[in-house]
């Protein structure tokens, strides 16, 4: 082990900017190659920890914890790494292909996947499967491994009605330390369906509307899609009530941050955001005041109070018809009504102090872009002060 530690220390000292290409692409290529190796083999050292149940010793109740904690890796990570590290053990013939190089370590993991299907069958197609997973790329393999599982379920007897794919199904959504949220998960071919088709819905009426500086990858479009679909059904008036109150996005947020003077808001699942995230979400919201003492005890909690009406609303979406961003015709269903001047300073909830805008636009206007009212007309600005061509009023 010293010897490896040593030789990575090694690679680690070269100069690669000074490397030939040619030198450095075999580099690369001799260094995938060896990471899924070093990958089979750390799989081998956590099967075998397995077995042993150290974790028993410290007091843990699982593997998968004693490796989150005792390495400090989410428990995801650990869980998954567990879970194909067993399953390598029952799979011989696509261990000698990793470890020989004839196929990837991705691979593998879709083949492991494939094996919960039914291992006694897996045991009977493993050397074919290994067979696919070197003649095919990894979209095309999972297509082979897709018709291999529903091959296997045909041939079982399931009591009526009873679906083993949707058995399956699982979703896990969790915070991660950077403030962002992992989602990861198998959906059954009929809820799956339902949302590929409401994602690529969203996505089409999104690219269609969309400005021409609108420079978002596919995935990131997605995302907003996904985003757009939960805001409108929380939005939607018969939502279900939770306690007594309709479901919703909460933000705590001081006074000094709604002032933009500093400090910071906080979501009830995610933490901590920026005073410029917590006014843009308070721009447009139902306000509850909370009156804190000196020891940050509640001595007061105000109604919920909406910040801009329904009726003011609907009389900014007859005047604005969609987002006035300059080159934006996102419709209202996908707008916020904007404080120009924010309520927090004194903006007044008024027809000529509200302007609509999408959720990518008013992001913006929080985050560098400005915009302004001159004569009942929203003039907006870049980050560098000059103006945006604004389109006409309707």
């Amino acid at each position: 082990m010293g010897e490896l530690e040593s030789v990575v220390d090694q690679m680690e000292a070269e100069d690669l900017a000074v490397m030939p290409e040619a030198a450095l692409e075999e580099g690369f290529s001799r260094l995938q190659r060896s990471s899924e190796r070093l990958e089979l083999l750390r799989l081998r050292y956590v099967a075998e920890l397995d077995n042993r149940q150290p974790y028993l010793r410290d007091g843990y109740l699982s593997m998968s914890s004693w490796i989150a904690q005792q390495h400090r890796v989410a428990y995801s990570t650990a869980t998954s790494d567990v879970r194909m590290a067993r399953a390598l053990q029952a799979m011989p013939t696509t261990r000698g292909a990793v470890a020989s190089g004839e196929i990837s370590f991705s691979a593998a993991r879709v083949l492991a996947a494939a094996r919960e299907t039914d291992h006694d069958a897996f045991v009977q197609a493993e050397p074919l499967l290994v067979e696919a997973a070197t003649r095919h790329d990894m979209r095309d393999l999972q297509q082979v491994v897709a018709h291999w599982r529903n091959a296997v379920e045909s041939r079982r007897d399931y009591p009526t009605g009873e679906d083993p794919l949707r058995e399956r199904r699982r979703l896990h959504v969790s915070p991660t330390v950077f403030g962002m949220v992992r989602i990861d998960g198998d959906l059954d071919s009929g809820t799956g369906e339902t949302v590929l088709t409401a994602l690529q819905s969203c996505v089409d009426a999104d690219i269609r509307s969309a400005d021409p500086q609108d420079r978002r990858s596919p995935s990131q479009r997605r995302a907003d899609a996904l985003g757009e679909i939960c805001r409108r059904w929380l939005d939607s008036s018969d939502r279900p009530t939770v306690g007594g109150e309709h479901p919703h996005v909460t933000v705590t947020v001081g006074l000094e941050a709604l002032l933009g003077e500093g400090g910071s808001g906080q979501f009830d699942h995610l933490g901590p955001i920026g005073h410029d995230a917590a006014r843009r979400w308070a721009c447009n919201a139902s306000v509850t005041r909370v009156v804190l003492g000196p020891r940050s005890e509640p001595l007061d909690v105000g109604r919920r109070t909406p910040v801009v009406p329904a009726p003011m609303r609907r009389a900014v979406v007859v005047r604005d018809q969609a987002c006035r961003f300059p080159g934006c015709d996102r419709p209202p269903p996908w707008c916020d009504a904007h404080h120009v001047v924010h309520w927090a300073h004194g903006g007044p909830t008024a027809l000529a102090n509200l302007v609509l805008l999408c959720r990518r636009h008013h992001r913006l206007v929080h985050h560098g872009f400005t915009v302004e009212m001159t004569n009942g007309t929203p003039v907006f600005r870049r980050p560098d002060g000059s103006i945006l061509e604004t389109r006409g009023p309707p």
